[in-house]
């Protein structure tokens, strides 16, 4: 956890060192992630005429009724290419992203969804950390001088470990030290920008 917090703040001090060439930068905000209680900031900085490099960030800390958990936070940095010149258009990417959840108590998901025990949520509560890298696909449309609208969709592998506990309220372990592969989406944003 703490290494995860000195390679955040590194690449935040290297975004900002290399900001000094480009001279624009972007907030953001996920939309989608915002509408399922999972608020999310990023900040994009232009490091070359064509590249960009962002660092996204959720959190979702709320304790939900009736005994649910939907608990985690996510850290997702993303260098940019973009096909035309950057902050506008088409452009690809590549990503990583890691974090740690703790969910359970959530009923009525029957089936399961890419590998995800999402039927399993209903009686049992997952809890551990995540990492993976992806690539990714958007476009940009810009609305005025400091506002744009993104959409992004983006794929890739993430290895995911984890305990098990019988109930979302529970501390005693059923299973310890599971883990598991996942391939398949990695990313899908609707973001809100303004541009400085």
């Amino acid at each position: 956890m703490t290494k995860l917090k000195y390679l955040m703040a590194c690449l935040l001090v290297g975004v900002s060192w290399s900001a000094v060439d480009a001279q624009v930068v972007a907030a953001k905000t996920n939309i989608l992630s915002d509408v399922f209680l999972n608020p999310s900031l990023g900040l994009e900085v232009g490091v070359a005429p064509k590249w960009t490099v962002e660092l996204t960030g959720q959190l979702n800390a709320w304790t939900l009724s009736d005994g649910k958990r939907w608990k985690h936070w996510l850290a997702q940095p993303e260098v940019r290419y973009w096909f035309c010149q950057k902050f506008f258009g088409h452009f690809v990417g590549a990503h990583l992203l890691g974090g740690q959840y703790n969910v359970g108590g959530i009923k009525g998901l029957k089936h399961d969804f890419l590998g995800l025990q999402l039927s399993r949520l209903g009686e049992e509560r997952f809890q551990g950390w995540y990492a993976g890298a992806g690539l990714a696909y958007g476009y940009t449309w810009i609305i005025n001088r400091h506002w744009s609208f993104e959409a992004e969709i983006g794929v890739g592998y993430v290895y995911r470990r984890y305990d098990v506990y019988p109930c979302a309220h529970c501390g005693t372990k059923k299973e310890s030290g599971v883990s598991r592969n996942y391939v398949g989406p990695t990313k899908a944003a609707l973001n809100l920008i303004y541009v400085f």
